[in-house]
């Protein structure tokens, strides 16, 4: 058997029409710190969200379909991935849910797709088959229910599911009702399961999640008030309780902004979120002992509107995703101060708003 040495693969989901380019695929130089195009695919009506399975060369996405009786729905998209040339072959796809969907997550054990709806309220559980293509729709769950804000939170918005780090819960943040739903996966019966659910403060909008790499700390950015809240995980329980809520923007800005996507540093050390408005990072420093947050930062982002950003496996790189200005901008870590530092490259893509920078 050949080994090759690894390399980094960077995935991008964007806003795109059908008839347009709308996955791409990225070699990343970590050396230079440098992107260049590999592949790009077509035939995907805002495949804004993307799961990459590198191990079994699969990669998910999500579009906008058109039910039978001319309704919009999510469909989900099951890409092959050619490790070697780097080239993406569609499987199939089928409906996923019964509405355009925002989001796309795959269980632990790669028996389900799960889907979150952001205008339809509801999340979805969607089979795979061993092929690991898409199958068929399982189960919805519907939110119910309406926030403070009189325009945002007008009904439920479920954002995002993100997997407890054992794989038994899943939770789905909901910034239209500021609460964050929890289930489990019944697989005898194939059902979502409903868990529990965690309220956050009114008008807070919680919309991504990201839990520490030791298990017993979650992070979830509030979209609508532009704030970060720290919870403590019980993981036998599968619960939530909240430690702190801190704010993702300087006290001096009083422009408009919404916040979208957060991560944990793979040494636990530091938490990322990214300003809509303000177009910055926003870095916090963590306290192991309680998990709480310190700012340690805000980094100009170089771009309009991040709607995403990754680090690159390592921890040394993070890329984030500029929607409005139609770039992924490339900064490497301060490790003394956990800093973004801009690398000074960047590449143009239309409209993108998710990036996955994986190993290959």
């Amino acid at each position: 058997m050949s080994v090759h040495n690894e390399r980094v693969v960077v995935f991008v989901g964007s806003y795109a029409e059908a008839a347009a380019s709308g996955v791409y695929a990225y070699a990343f130089d970590e050396k230079e710190g440098k992107l260049s195009l590999l592949d790009e695919v077509s035939g995907l009506k805002n495949p804004t969200f993307l799961n990459v399975d590198i191990l079994n060369k699969r990669l998910y996405a999500i579009a906008e379909g058109v039910s039978a009786a001319g309704a919009k729905i999510g469909d989900a998209v099951a890409f092959a991935i050619d490790t070697d040339k780097t080239a993406l072959t569609e499987l199939n796809r089928s409906e996923a849910i019964t509405a355009p969907a925002c989001h796309i997550q795959r269980d632990p054990s790669n028996r389900y797709l799960l889907l979150s709806s952001y205008h339809g309220g509801r999340i979805s559980l969607v089979s795979l088959t061993d092929n690991g293509e898409v199958g068929e729709l399982l189960d919805i769950a519907q939110h119910t229910g309406v926030g403070q804000h009189p325009e945002r939170q007008n009904q439920p918005h479920p954002h995002s599911i993100q997997f407890s780090p054992d794989g038994r819960y899943l939770f789905s943040p909901d910034l239209g009702i500021d609460r964050i739903m929890a289930y489990r996966i019944d697989d005898q019966a194939q059902k979502l399961v409903f868990h529990g659910e965690t309220v956050l403060h009114a008008g807070a909008g919680p919309r991504h999640m990201a839990f520490h790499p030791n298990g017993q700390f979650a992070y979830v950015i509030n979209e609508v008030d532009s704030t970060v809240t720290a919870f403590r995980y019980d993981a036998e329980a599968g619960t939530l309780a909240a430690l702190a809520t801190v704010p993702t923007l300087p006290a001096d800005f009083d422009g408009e902004n919404t916040c979208a996507e957060i991560a944990v540093s793979e040494d636990g050390k530091y938490v990322y979120g990214s300003n809509r408005g303000h177009d910055s990072f926003v870095v916090y420093a963590i306290n192991e002992a309680d998990g709480k947050l310190t700012l340690a930062g805000h980094v100009p982002i170089e771009g309009e509107h991040p709607r995403h950003f990754a680090f690159v496996p390592g921890g040394q790189y993070i890329i984030a995703a500029n929607r409005d200005t139609n770039n992924l901008a490339v900064f490497r870590i301060d490790v003394a101060t956990g800093l973004p530092v801009y690398t000074g490259h960047s590449v143009t893509v239309s409209g993108p708003v998710y990036v996955q920078p994986v190993l290959v």
